[in-house]
């Protein structure tokens, strides 16, 4: 499906960027991906974003929009006649926007303090991450993908949650899912890598290994 004038600031390691690129894909929508390099960010970026300045942002038909998860809903309302990513049923709408706020809110910062700390603050963090997944899980029981059959809003949302949670494990050394604490969890990690649309658009695994391995190797060093 051709649409005019369809733009997707990223950068190729980002997970925020990634759902918006799925929720295209799911589309069916054709754009153009603009890897930016955050490090010295575009003018362009700047211009079409200056109120964050991160990515992504979606630019369409002229028309930009910040912040991944309006963006995925936007691109949903807009392609209306392709792939649905939120449910039909208002109830299940609300249900997916309420479980997705709650893994931004709590699973997503738990995680990243994983990444960020050792020691003891780490083995905090370890903890409040699984009692995070725990309640997340919640709202895959009964069904293969949270989305029920078929991938929906919500795998979209924590669907980077498969492929980084791994490599963090492996920096850190520490086991944050398997399939005795987090059984749905775990099984829903490996089903959704399955899918071939989201195995074609993962960013290769030993680039963004190694990119979080010195990031996280920088932070501890205390380089600036």
């Amino acid at each position: 499906m051709a649409a005019k004038g369809v733009k997707l600031f990223g950068m190729w390691a980002s997970p925020f960027a990634l759902r918006v690129e799925w929720a295209l894909k799911l589309k069916g929508v054709e754009y153009e991906y603009v890897n930016e390099d955050l490090s010295n960010k575009s003018e362009e970026l700047l211009r079409y974003n200056p109120v964050t300045k991160k990515v992504p942002v979606l630019v369409h038909d002229g028309k930009e929009l910040a912040e991944s998860l309006v963006i995925v809903e936007y691109v949903d309302e807009t392609w209306k006649d392709g792939y649905p990513i939120m449910p039909k049923d208002p109830y299940e709408r609300a249900q997916a926007r309420f479980w997705a706020k709650y893994a931004e809110d709590k699973c997503l910062p738990a995680f990243f303090a994983v990444y960020f700390t050792t020691g003891e603050a780490q083995m905090k963090a370890l903890q409040e991450t699984k009692e995070s997944l725990k309640s997340l899980e919640k709202a895959l029981e009964g069904k293969k993908f949270f989305g029920g059959e078929t991938i929906g809003y919500l795998d979209v949302v924590v669907g980077w949650f498969p492929f980084w949670v791994r490599i963090v494990e492996e920096i850190a050394g520490i086991d944050i899912v398997n399939g005795e604490d987090l059984p749905l969890m775990n099984a829903w990690f490996q089903r959704f890598l399955d899918v071939e649309m989201v195995k074609k658009s993962l960013p290769p695994k030993d680039k963004v290994y190694e990119l979080n391995r010195a990031r996280r190797e920088k932070l501890f060093s205390g380089q600036p």
